[in-house]
């Protein structure tokens, strides 16, 4: 995969998120711009289920937006409640460029019309929280449960699925692509890994974490 993907899924923040010794106005940043990818990443997913090609390819599809859209986004309401993030503050923080790159990027993905470069953004998004998940949950802290359970809710069997659903998707729609095709997919799938690394560094930078 590369150094690109190494220093996504061996980041400082997911030791340290695992370990309870993320500070917490690193994680209060980072828990608010992630939340703002909600949005787009269900549009992405949704454009993606649209665009398989059976039933049997849209429903783990269709499941695994349940889950985004209600036990993850709880998530989200029960942490920024437990960690004293108001309204206000989550509706008047500025966009991280990463984020807002990042949204663009699902969404420019999701009107591509083109299923391998939808899968592609969504591999990269799910594959490297999988894979830093299952990383650090041998030593992830059992409480607060804003540390562990965004630990959970990214490694072990079911998501596992989810993931090798992706995986498989992809793999079996390079058949169908030219070779600009898969060029755009690769393009695709490298600037979303870039973007995974510079989401992590936004809020180290501006919320003054330390190493």
């Amino acid at each position: 995969m590369g150094d690109k993907w190494t220093r996504v899924i061996e980041h400082k923040f997911t030791d340290q998120l695992a370990k309870g010794t993320l500070e917490l106005d690193t994680l209060r940043c980072y828990l608010i711009q992630d939340h703002r990818f909600i949005d787009a990443f269900v549009v992405l997913l949704s454009s993606m289920i649209a665009h398989a090609r059976s039933l049997k390819d849209r429903i783990p599809g269709a499941q695994f937006l349940g889950l985004i859209t209600g036990q993850e986004n709880t998530y989200f309401e029960r942490s920024f409640e437990a960690l004293g993030v108001s309204l206000e503050t989550r509706h008047t923080t500025p966009n991280a460029p990463a984020m807002a790159n990042f949204e663009n990027l699902m969404r420019d993905a999701a009107a591509s019309g083109s299923l391998g470069e939808m899968l592609a953004v969504l591999v990269v998004a799910e594959w490297s929280y999988q894979s830093w998940g299952e990383r650090v949950l041998p030593f992830a802290v059992a409480e607060p449960f804003y540390f562990r359970e965004w630990v959970d809710l990214h490694s072990g069997p079911y998501f596992g699925s989810v993931v090798a659903y992706l995986r498989r998707l992809l793999d079996a729609e390079a058949a169908y692509m030219t070779e600009a095709e898969l060029a755009a997919v690769h393009r695709r799938f490298q600037r979303a890994t870039e973007l995974e690394f510079e989401f992590f560094e936004h809020c180290y930078v501006t919320a003054g974490g330390g190493s």
